[in-house]
């Protein structure tokens, strides 16, 4: 039901086509395409399971703000049910309209031809304006044959600046007042492309900076004001840090329930939060009494430049750092038989300096990688978070490599995680993407297991029990990609170094790591976000 659009673009010659094994694949590819650049990316499908298979990338856009194009084929307009009382008339017919709806900003039906030009026009305007996220345009394949007029681009969008003055003079106020301040920086920060202007607020202000799983690449890892990554698994540090604060501004992100833990009177105690988001809703949603200013980050930012004092915070700075030196993340599984995964990512961070960007999956690895991968400045970090989706980091990192080929691409995905879009590996080879692929091999559903362990009293159905996975390294090399495995510490580095013997080709290398390592610091759930496992026991069932 796409083909007439395939086909023009092929003859069209100027717009390049990257061919995926499943829609899903192409639905994740768009999304990390769309946040690497700002620009939506464009995955399409055919009707029905082609539809239906892009829709757990398009909630991976929404949830996580990535501006995203999807058009979906639909059975010609006269093989179109209607109003009958059938569920189906052409083959393939699905309402894909209807299902895309409340996870998208909006969504099309196509009914006359030359209505498709002013279509694509708003789509891609809705895609980006505001808070970014997924459009969906559902094309008969009848209309796709029609000859049609094109029109020119829209102009740019006329943002409208809020009136930040008020806020900006109580958040000054309570700056000049604070003694222990902290700034929490979202994934609403590397969706509206302020990384930089973040950084230059933190400077003129002298407050230190954290970061949730979405915001990790705000701020580059060596900068001064750098504390470390918060929530459900964050680095011990600097969940106690948010604990001492008190003063927090929020810029970008929406205070879930693994950011705040769900002791949520225990997260805002002691401490007055300033929040600045695109959404109103967003502020004062779980938590209630902070400090709201609904608006833009970069309005935000072109507002508070030379309007925020700059504070002497040299003995919360000093106790920030040795908070971090106390509880260094390379010794949460100091114990741990074999490779210590928190130090593999520290040893990956050494020779991945030239990578665009880490594209990691969902699981253990992805905590390992949140607490110790030393990110660059201008590196990103790019993962699966609203969603949370196994199989996200193969299909991304070929929308990374596609962005820019001119870098390599590390990609990292558990064995279990790894499995869910395996057959991307001949994307991979076929367009010759420099994507290095690191698979965290622990022969489990490992962060499940974890919970059944916590819970379950170690009734470990279908995370180890009832579970396996190939040798990668095998795998690898049926599709032509150099792989390598490596099971011991004192192998880790040489196998690394020569993973990027050539930087821009593929390969693989799979890390075994053992079946019964925890992802640890994590916050012992019904507790104070500062109280983390092992140390403290849950008091509650987690729920999320």
């Amino acid at each position: 039901m796409i083909t007439h659009i395939l086909d023009s673009l092929n003859r069209q010659g100027t717009v390049p086509v990257i061919s995926v094994h499943h829609e899903q694949a192409a639905a994740f590819a768009a999304d990390a395409a769309g946040r690497m650049t700002g620009i939506p990316g464009v995955a399409m499908a055919t009707s029905g399971p082609g539809a239906t298979n892009l829709l757990t990338g398009i909630g991976s856009c929404h949830f996580d703000s990535s501006p995203g194009v999807f058009i979906t084929g639909q059975v010609n307009l006269h093989e179109q049910k209607g109003e009958r009382a059938i569920r189906q008339l052409g083959f393939q017919e699905t309402d894909i309209v209807a299902m895309a709806e409340p996870i998208t900003k909006k969504t099309w039906r196509v009914k006359k031809a030359e209505d498709l030009p002013a279509i694509l026009n708003e789509a891609f305007r809705v895609a980006v304006e505001g808070r970014p996220g997924p459009v969906l345009i559902d094309v008969p394949m009848d209309l796709q044959r029609a000859q049609i007029e094109p029109v020119g681009p829209l102009g740019p969008r006329v943002v409208e600046s809020p009136d930040s003055a008020a806020f900006l003079d109580r958040l000054a106020a309570a700056l000049g007042k604070a003694q222990r301040p902290l700034i929490l920086a979202g994934g609403g920060v590397g969706a509206s492309r302020t990384a930089g202007e973040l950084v230059a607020l933190a400077e003129a202000t002298g407050v230190p900076v954290v970061t949730s799983l979405m915001g990790l690449d705000t701020i580059p890892y060596g900068h001064p004001l750098r504390v470390g990554f918060i929530g459900s698994y964050g680095n011990r540090w600097g969940n106690l840090a948010l604990g001492e604060a008190d003063l927090l501004i929020v810029l970008g992100s929406r205070l879930d329930i693994r950011q705040t833990g769900n002791d949520t009177e225990a997260f805002q105690s002691g401490r007055e939060i300033f929040h600045v988001d695109c959404e109103a809703g967003e502020i004062n949603n779980r938590l209630s009494g902070c400090q709201g200013l609904v608006s833009e980050l970069p309005e935000f930012f072109q507002a508070a430049s030379g309007r925020l004092p700059q504070g002497d915070y040299e003995a919360w700075k000093s106790r920030l750092k040795s908070m971090e030196q106390e509880w260094p993340d390379t010794n949460e599984l100091n114990d741990v038989p074999g490779i210590n995964p928190n130090m593999f990512m520290r040893q990956l961070s050494q020779v991945a300096g030239g990578a665009s960007a880490y594209v990691v999956d969902v699981g253990q690895h992805q905590m390992w990688a949140a607490q110790s991968l030393q990110l660059q400045g201008g590196q990103r970090f790019l993962t699966s978070g609203g969603m949370g989706s196994m199989g996200f980091a193969l299909p991304a990192a070929l929308g990374v490599a596609v962005c820019r080929r001119e870098q390599p691409v590390v990609m990292i995905a558990g064995d279990g995680a790894f499995q869910a879009n395996l057959q991307e590996l001949q994307t991979v080879v076929r367009n010759r993407l420099p994507i290095k692929m690191i698979i965290i091999n622990n022969q489990c559903h490992g962060m499940v297991r974890q919970f059944q362990e916590n819970y379950f009293d170690g009734r470990y159905q279908s995370t180890l029990w009832g579970y396996s996975a190939p040798d990668f390294e095998k795998v690898a090399s049926a599709y032509g990609i150099a792989s390598a495995t490596v099971s011991e510490a004192d192998g880790a580095e040489a196998a690394l170094r020569k993973l990027w013997e050539d930087p821009m080709a593929p390969g693989l290398l799979q890390v075994m790591v053992d079946t019964y390592a925890n992802a640890y610091p994590k916050i012992a759930f019904g507790r104070p976000m500062t109280e983390m496992e092992p140390f403290f026991k849950s008091v509650a069932m987690e729920s999320t």
